[in-house]
């Protein structure tokens, strides 16, 4: 879950996205994130000029085939019917030059990431065939009618495929992964239109022919693949050309300036690149979840884009698609106070596109005074009324919207630990990257503002799939308030999911009856919709103008699995946040914060035994509260990019005091635009 911030400027920033977009293409992780718009723009002339370096995204949906016999992957297509490509998104860049009979020559580079495997449609297999990514070379010819452009394109194509060989019989659990570079050609066709300022968006279709390549497998004792490679992609891109570049040839004749700015829509992006590690500590034994003891470093990375449109008076569109690649630590399991808010339960050796969030605001306005609304990532610029009723219908992370903190609410600013910029014992619906759909409804007055929502809930423990079978809710009361003149918030939020899970009590009961039976299958066996409830309180007080505090308490009844978030029942969560004016860089934060989570007794009988949660699970346990100790610099480079050191202390991970504690180290690169 996550907290995007303020955008600033520009193009310096266009320029590293560029970068970290075409390095993820081939590289470990995937996440550049970009934003602002100038929202003031030089006054229209009359003809429109092509010429130009530009960068920009893209999304769309693939298909095609892979051979005969190579079992592709299902990949997950949302909205649309899965494929071997489902939805695909990633980088372009290029250059166009128009000449004086209008015709524009052009060539652009491009790299695009496929979807996650769309699992319950994996079909039994020995083994399974995949595309990862692809990206091209291309040439492109076009002709200009003013702000449209036709254009036609081929070229270089190059793919990166792979073979998973599966454990027989489950089709999910992987035992090994080959994987080999193709290159082939393409060709395609697109229309590119001049929205604003130096914005263009084109639609295009693309065919993408890799050579043939044969994977050995008589090693696994399967008999020889044959992968190649047909592919079709439409794509929805935006992209930004830069027209005033110094070096860029003969100065642009009069009449040939960018459009307006315009203020119906907006596009922001960020990037995260974040690398954690541990040493070895104490570990006398280790379970299926248990975090290895001998030391480990993973990497995560996210990009994502932050479009929004104005679609009429007080409504709003949004539409988050992210790229993400990498690994939490020991792949995000072993600690329930999880140390990398970015790592996802979903994690990925190559970048995967999903489109995170997609969501209708609608804002009525009940008059009186107004307030201004800056430009940032899912707000558009303008005015609004303070007292107003909204509503908001679609997918997003309930963390959008509720729990929010000043101080610890995202983990690409500030702090990174799950259970101080969460509250760990709400046990909020989401798939496997953080994600649900539903619906919420806030009225806001000046001084509190109360919101709720409903959502749909995972089909299973740790599920990636989204079922209307049961569902959670939530009701959150906000209150706005001073102390010597220093502002501050109090939120109260009461939760109730329902949902596919089993009772930690009623496994122990049974396995007590029969103790050759494993606790984890038994309570598989009796999952059926039970309900758990609960409650959280958040703090945050600014003390000084660049000191703020913050706490945060939880709790949930912990008679039933957690079913979205993680292994905790009862939290306490606390700390500061200062501002580096002090020291002469007002810009830089420190950071210190900690949490101490625990469990149910029900919840602490069923790890014992032998239990496996959504992250935790060692075989046996000796019961201690886990305690948590973070601390952070953020140090700002730039108006739109933050180096973070990040240490924490882990004592009794995974509620054990048999094991630790650890000690993990973390920096984060973040950036914007």
């Amino acid at each position: 879950m996550r907290r995007e911030t303020d955008i600033r400027t520009g193009r310096k920033i266009v320029g590293v996205c560029l970068g970290a977009f075409g390095l993820g293409a081939f590289s470990l992780a995937t996440p550049a994130q970009a934003a602002d718009l100038p929202l003031k723009a030089p006054a229209l002339r009359a003809v429109y000029d092509w010429t130009g370096f530009y960068i920009g995204g893209h999304f769309g949906y693939g298909g095609g085939s892979l051979g005969a016999g190579t079992n592709p992957l299902p990949l997950e297509g949302a909205l649309l019917p899965h494929s071997v490509i489902g939805l695909s998104g990633g980088y372009q860049m290029g250059y166009n030059r128009q000449f004086a009979n209008n015709v524009v020559l052009g060539i652009e580079a491009d790299a695009s990431f496929t979807s996650p495997e769309d699992a319950p449609r994996v079909t039994p297999a020995p083994f399974n065939s995949s595309i990862d990514y692809t990206g091209t070379l291309r040439g492109r010819i076009g002709y200009a009618f003013g702000r449209w452009m036709p254009y036609v394109t081929g070229g270089f194509a190059l793919g990166h495929t792979r073979v998973n060989i599966n454990e027989d019989p489950a089709p999910v659990t992987i035992i090994s992964r080959v994987g080999n570079y193709q290159t082939g050609w393409t060709a395609g066709a697109g229309v590119e239109f001049a929205v604003s300022g130096n914005w263009s968006a084109k639609l295009e279709y693309d065919y993408i022919d890799l050579a043939r390549r044969t994977y050995d497998l008589s090693g696994f004792g399967l008999p020889n693949v044959t992968v190649d490679p047909r592919i079709h992609l439409a794509k929805l891109g935006l992209n930004y050309r830069f027209v005033d570049i110094p070096w860029m040839a003969p100065a642009k004749p009069e009449g040939t300036t960018a459009l307006p700015e315009s203020d119906v829509w907006n596009l922001h992006a960020q990037t995260t690149i974040l690398p954690q590690s541990y040493p070895s500590f104490r570990s006398p034994y280790e379970g299926a979840n248990s975090l290895p003891g001998r030391g480990q470093t993973q990497t995560t990375w996210t990009t994502t884009a932050f479009l929004g449109v104005r679609l009429w008076e007080g409504g709003e569109f949004y539409f988050n698609p992210e790229l993400a690649q990498g690994f939490g630590i020991n792949g995000t399991l072993g600690i329930a106070g999880f140390p990398n808010g970015e790592a996802q339960k979903a994690g990925a050796e190559y970048s995967k596109i999903r489109p995170q969030r997609y969501y209708l605001k609608q804002t009525w306005g009940l008059g009186g005074a107004q307030e201004d609304v800056p430009d940032g990532p899912n707000q558009l610029p303008g005015k609004r009324d303070i007292d107003r009723i909204t509503l908001i219908v679609g997918r997003f992370a309930i963390g959008d919207f509720f729990d929010n903190n000043a101080y610890a609410h995202d983990p690409r600013a500030d702090f990174m630990n799950w259970s101080i910029w969460e509250s760990g014992a709400y046990d909020f619906p989401a798939d496997l990257p953080g994600y649900t759909r539903g619906a919420i409804v806030e009225f806001n007055r000046k001084d509190w503002a109360i919101r709720a929502g409903a959502f749909e809930v995972p089909g299973a423990p740790n599920s990636d799939v989204l079922t209307t079978r049961g569902g959670g809710s939530v009701v959150e009361f906000e209150e706005r308030h001073s102390i010597f003149d220093q502002p501050g918030k109090l939120r109260l939020g009461a939760f109730a999911n329902s949902g596919n899970t089993g009772n930690y009590r009623q496994a122990l009961s049974i396995v007590a009856t029969d103790p050759t039976l494993d606790i984890n299958d038994v309570m598989a066996s009796i999952r059926h919709a039970n309900l758990k409830y609960g409650f959280y309180a958040n703090l945050e007080q600014q003390i000084t103008t660049d000191v703020g505090l913050f706490a945060r308490a939880s709790w949930n009844d912990g008679q039933n699995e957690i079913l979205s978030f993680t292994d905790v029942d009862r939290s306490l969560s606390g700390g500061l946040s200062i501002k580096g004016s002090y020291w002469g860089r007002p810009n830089d934060t420190i950071g210190i914060g900690g949490a101490i989570n625990g469990l149910s007794a029900a919840h602490r009988d069923f790890l014992a035994a032998g239990g496996l949660g959504l992250l935790i699970g060692d075989g046996q346990l000796n019961y201690r509260n886990e305690r948590i100790l973070e601390a952070y610099y953020s140090w700002r480079l730039n108006a739109w990019s933050a180096l973070t050191f990040d240490y924490q202390f882990v004592a009794n991970p995974a509620y054990n005091a048999d094991r630790g504690p650890v000690s993990i180290f973390s920096s984060r690169l973040h950036a914007e635009f």
